[in-house]
């Protein structure tokens, strides 16, 4: 019986990589068929068989190592419970409370809450695209918010405290828009979808009391989602459709 990692010599790796982003799987058996003087009668198409499924197993490998982690950047009213609702999903690596899209450098919390810098309370979530696509990111986002809100979130209002999508390239900023259209198009609500899309400007990483708000102070935490009435007009404006796994 042959052992094929007998043949897998430091010509086939190097074969395989720089291949591997073109995905040119028919090339790669042939080269290494060729760099390892396998061309002879006993190869046998069992064996390039054994060969293809093995490279397609290293490039489905090493694809998969290289989707790096990406980033979404929401405003949903309080950046505590948006942290808490994200941290929660399968394929997020962290969400960051911050400050974005305002007028002043560095602003502290006392500051936007004074509701005179322009930012918003917002939340970047890093995650994982080979666990979970963008697309159910922001459909996780509809319904863990009040898109009718034009004056902030729940017991919240003003500036800081609207709802946004901040994209940071045109495919976010196309996938961000046919979102906002699709839901216009087709809600269990009658009013209007007014949560904004817009250019992510700077982020402001909030003060680190803030972060994991929810984890440090779990009891406060949830008085004040309780209080605010978060989850019951979420469950009264999405009903049945309401994301689950919030916190």
């Amino acid at each position: 019986m042959i052992d094929l990692g007998c043949f897998l010599t430091e010509r086939l790796a190097l074969d395989v990589l720089r291949l591997a982003n073109k995905a040119k799987l028919e090339s790669v058996v042939n080269i290494s068929t060729k760099s390892l003087s396998l061309n002879t009668p006993w190869v046998t198409t069992m064996f390039k068989n054994a060969v293809f499924i093995f490279i397609t197993t290293v490039l489905a490998t090493h694809a998969h190592a290289q989707l790096a982690p990406q980033t979404l950047i929401v405003a949903g009213g309080c950046f505590w419970c948006v942290e808490s609702d994200y941290e929660a999903l399968d394929g997020v690596i962290s969400a960051e409370s911050g400050y974005i899209n305002g007028e002043t450098e560095n602003p502290k919390y006392r500051e936007v809450a004074s509701k005179t810098t322009g930012h918003f309370e917002a939340v970047k979530i890093t995650y994982n695209p080979s666990e979970v696509e963008l697309s159910a990111l922001v459909d996780f986002f509809w319904r863990t918010i009040d898109p009718t809100d034009d004056e902030g979130q729940f017991c919240d209002k003003g500036s800081p405290y609207k709802t946004a999508l901040f994209y940071q390239n045109p495919k976010q900023q196309q996938l961000f828009s046919d979102s906002k259209a699709a839901l216009q198009m087709d809600k269990p609500f009658t009013a209007d979808v007014v949560t904004q899309v817009l250019a992510a400007e700077t982020f402001y990483p909030a003060e680190d009391y803030h972060q994991d708000y929810y984890l440090k102070n779990p009891l406060r935490y949830k008085l004040y989602r309780t209080s605010c009435g978060r989850d019951r007009r979420i469950k009264q404006l999405w009903g049945e459709l309401a994301s689950a796994h919030v916190k």
